[in-house]
């Protein structure tokens, strides 16, 4: 298996990919084919537990890898890390809607799913591609990457760790979780600006020519932990195969039977680990994309037309407040028949003039595969209270937005296919929000808050979230978003 970027032909191993992290013509790696399910090889991973699972799959896309080095990396990502040892159980709430819930993790969001992982990955993609380096990770997040990613790197030996999050783009939560964060080679930053002010900066440097001299003259290399990085991306196509075979381990469904798939999606990285594990040959019948009011996504799925020049809204939903969904970049290049010229063409008008049109039989394709939607900050409350009310479920802002779109979708279409819906987050990393809509009232003092939803909804406050309460803030600069290269010769 080798790997090429969306924007020019090459041929790498999927060890240099992960290690890379970006292509150097600023492209994302991309599998130069999928591996194909065997038959009957869905019934046989359902008999396995989801170490097994994984191991299994991510063989399939990690080839340079020996079995041996993927079962250690699976075992130190997973076991014993998530809820009662079940890394992404499945919750059936009603009439065939299932709820994948990714958030058993060290800090509480579908992240860690793969950012447990990756530094695992990385480990071994390093030794065998650059030994006696040291790697640093750039990370732009919106709110979860970037604690996840701390999480699964501090204090790994042979890397570093810079961090960079919108000011005021992140819930409460969840900048106490990343300014709290231990480890002597992590660093972390607030910037004045929005997500996609921080993931352009990454990406740019990444690119720039005076830093790379600078890295070198050091001994160090950039990498992503941002799904940017395929090794961010080939763990989620994990949770996808795995909560079907549940269905077929349960006996809600038979093999072969087609399921549709509800994410809620801001940088399209965890819709399109989805789309990859149908290329594998799961039998997905829809991705339903599901935006929040920064409805960027249901517009180009729509019209085919991508506009970043629009407003940018700060919503309930942080993790989705995004204008540049960066892993579009790999569906586009698919549906185009792997036309990479095609590809860095759009991309350059995305980054002079803020939009692109794609042809018409690219949306013709999307329109087959994908359906878009969007809902309020209002209709997602409704949607937790309506879902606590009639199912006894608590769900994050962010489920709700998916579980809204769904609904609006399956009312529309008719279409009764089993659902899977991605829960991208524990409820109480955005607790103000989802008690309000329960009609309680929310106090300035955030673990006041959390306390109140547990005493409302039953349901316990998750460990990594309560210990909180106590950390020390360790990380306080705030810089222009013009300061990021800055910033970051300065930590290193």
């Amino acid at each position: 298996m080798f790997f090429t970027s969306t924007r020019k032909n090459c041929n790498i191993t999927a060890s240099a990919a992960i290690a890379k992290g970006i292509s150097g013509d600023g492209g994302l790696f991309v599998p130069s084919e999928f591996p194909r399910f065997a038959e009957g090889e869905l019934e046989q991973l359902a008999k396995l537990s989801y170490k097994e699972r994984a191991a299994r799959i991510l063989q399939k896309f990690l080839n340079d890898y020996s079995a041996e080095e993927l079962a250690r990396c699976v075992e130190g990502a997973y076991e014993g890390r998530f809820d009662n040892n079940e890394p992404a159980p499945l919750k059936e709430i009603y009439n065939n809607v299932n709820i994948l819930e990714l958030w058993h993790g060290p800090t509480c969001a579908f992240k860690d799913m793969a950012l447990q992982i990756l530094p695992y990955l990385l480990t071994v993609a390093t030794g065998k591609n650059c030994p006696d380096r040291t790697t640093v990770i750039l990370v732009a997040t919106s709110g979860d990457t970037g604690k996840a990613a701390l999480e699964g790197f501090a204090d790994v030996p042979g890397t570093k760790i810079i961090v960079f999050f919108p000011r005021d783009g992140v819930s409460d939560m969840q900048k106490l979780q990343m300014t709290t964060q231990k480890g002597e080679n992590v660093a972390v930053c607030a910037i004045e600006g929005n997500f996609d002010d921080a993931q352009s900066g990454v990406k740019n440097i990444f690119g720039d020519k005076k830093i790379a001299e600078f890295l070198e003259a050091r001994n160090m290399e950039f990498s992503s932990a941002n799904s940017i990085n395929f090794g961010r991306l080939a763990p989620q196509i994990v949770y996808y195969i795995s909560s079907y075979c549940d269905l077929l381990k349960n006996g809600k469904i038979s093999a072969g039977d087609v399921v549709n798939v509800a994410v809620p999606t801001g940088n399209f990285g965890n819709i399109l680990a989805a789309y990859y594990a149908k290329q594998m040959g799961l039998p997905v019948k829809r991705f339903i994309c599901a935006s929040n009011r920064n409805n960027i996504l249901s517009d180009f799925i729509a019209t085919g037309i991508y506009d970043r020049n629009r407003p940018f809204f700060t919503t309930e939903s942080p993790s989705m407040d995004i204008l540049i969904s960066s892993n579009l970049e790999r569906l586009l290049y698919h549906l185009s028949n792997e036309n990479c010229e095609l590809v860095s063409r759009l991309m350059d008008e995305l980054k002079r003039d803020g939009r692109y049109t794609v042809p018409a039989d690219i949306l013709t394709k999307l329109k087959q595969e994908f359906y878009g939607g969007y809902c309020s900050d209002a209709e997602a409350r409704q949607t937790i209270k309506n879902c606590f009310d009639k199912y006894h479920y608590l769900c994050d802002t962010h489920t709700a937005v998916a579980v809204n779109v769904y609904q609006r979708y399956a009312k529309d279409s008719g279409d009764t296919t089993p659902v899977i819906i991605a829960s991208t987050a524990s409820p109480y990393k955005f607790a103000p929000a989802v008690l309000n809509a329960l009609g309680g009232n929310a106090s300035e003092d955030g673990f006041a808050v959390m306390e109140e939803l547990s005493r409302v909804s039953g349901t316990p406050i998750p460990a990594p979230l309560a210990a909180l309460k106590t950390a020390e803030v360790r990380h306080k600069n705030s810089i222009a978003k013009e300061d990021m290269a800055e910033f970051i010769c300065s930590v290193l």
